[in-house]
């Protein structure tokens, strides 16, 4: 009885949102309307409006004007529009109806919020796992800035923990399979919003020598590289200047080239948490295999932000780490395609100037990582890796990771079978 008050007094303080996807599509509609009748080609052309253009904005006006009224009413003295729950229930009984007494279907995980005699029935014997991929989607959606932001990352964090301690294996499966699925989305909305930023930096007016770099491997680099040095071309940098400021501020989030770039950090800076929580539940695999299959993320980091590629070298050099332990079943080709679509990243990104993702000590201990996953691969595998690496390494501005004794030992070892 409790629930079912608080759901009608719900129901009579807002409207519904099928009744609010009503309103706004019949302002747009009325707006659109307006704005076609008003900048027609007999306006433009100074010729008097038809007895029809006199009509459609007069009826466009007036919906508009109470559309607009009714919100208004709706807002500031609201009744009950829309039947309550108990009202629906309660309007058939018998004969195969609902009766006030029973519950509709599609309200039934919603009044059943508790076990009942005792017992955990299907609905909510994994509650804490739904409610935990709740939390993490919520995260994905919740703007960094907002004071709620830290509130549900430390919310998450305690109930992944909390399962972690209880030490059942159940619990342990609902931690395995939300932040698996967490880590999917995280790297799919990533993916998304870098891909965004890269069609932001190809405007349809720039020149075609900037058109022709940007189709090039590496493009973006060699664009920014010819800018810096004789200023003749257009860079991506400048494009990404004046998207900033051009960019417009909607309902308290920021849109436009920097809405994509701060949302790209933050995307980043949660898959990096993400990955480091696997790793702390066992599950490090599941990001494992996940990472070996993202090519097109792997692709987009090579030209992303510095702080977005801060984020993405250390979530590679956890899982490398995890490769080179053995602790996994990682086969042949999990172990190529981590190393053969991630190792490129490595060489050309940022190291950081004020922040440094890694010591020299860390990269020293990534080397060493990455030389051993190497050599735990056929000769052929390591020809081919080795030989991306070299190539990259001598066009990239970065004298890391240096993998010439790795490069040597297979020389060596070619060398010996040969012979």
């Amino acid at each position: 009885m409790a629930v079912s008050l608080a759901m009608e007094q719900s129901y009579k303080m807002k409207p519904s949102t099928l009744l609010n996807s009503i309103i706004m599509s019949t302002v747009k509609a009325a707006a659109k309307t307006l704005v076609s009748v008003t900048s027609s080609t007999a306006v433009r052309e100074g010729e008097k409006w038809k007895a029809g253009d006199h009509f459609r904005y007069l009826l466009m006006l007036t919906i508009w004007v109470t559309v607009w009224v009714l919100r208004v009413m709706m807002d500031h003295f609201p009744c009950s529009v829309i039947p309550s729950p108990s009202a629906i229930m309660g309007r058939f009984s018998g004969g195969g109806f609902l009766s006030s007494s029973s519950p509709s279907p599609s309200l039934s995980l919603l009044l059943h919020d508790g076990p009942e005699n005792g017992e955990l029935d299907g609905s909510s014997d994994k509650a804490i796992g739904r409610a935990l991929s709740h939390i993490f989607g919520l995260l994905n959606e919740i703007p960094a800035t907002s004071m709620k932001y830290q509130f549900t990352v430390a919310m998450a964090d305690r109930i992944v923990d909390d399962n972690v301690r209880e030490g059942d294996e159940s619990l342990q499966e609902i931690n395995r399979t939300a932040l698996s699925t967490a880590f999917s989305r995280t790297s799919s909305l990533l993916y998304a919003s870098l891909q965004s930023m890269i069609q932001q930096q190809q405007p349809e007016t720039a020149t075609w020598p900037s058109r022709l770099l940007h189709m090039l491997p590496l493009g973006s680099h060699l664009l920014s590289y010819f800018t810096t040095i004789s200023g003749l071309l257009p860079s991506a940098t400048s494009n990404c200047q004046s998207q900033k400021q051009n960019s417009l501020v909607i309902f308290g989030e920021v849109t436009g080239f920097a809405g994509d770039s701060v949302m790209a950090e933050k995307l980043g800076k949660e898959l990096l948490w993400i990955t480091s929580k696997l790793k702390f539940c066992s599950a490090i695999e599941e990001a494992v295999i996940q990472w070996s299959f993202a090519s097109g993320l792997a692709s987009l980091s090579l030209t992303a932000h510095p702080r977005v590629q801060s984020s993405i070298v250390q979530i590679s050099a956890i899982l490398f780490k995890e490769l080179g332990r053995g602790e996994l079943e990682a086969s042949r080709q999990l172990k190529f395609r981590s190393l053969i679509l991630w190792l490129p990243l490595f060489c050309y990104a940022s190291n950081g100037l004020t922040c440094p993702v890694f010591t020299v000590g860390e990269k020293a201990e990534m080397e060493r990582v990455i030389e051993e996953v190497i050599l735990s691969l056929p000769p052929s595998d390591q020809e081919i890796i080795l030989s991306n690496w070299l190539q990259d390494f001598t066009i990239s501005s970065s004298d890391w990771p240096n993998l010439q004794s790795c490069f040597d030992k297979w020389c060596r070892s070619s060398r010996k079978l040969l012979l």
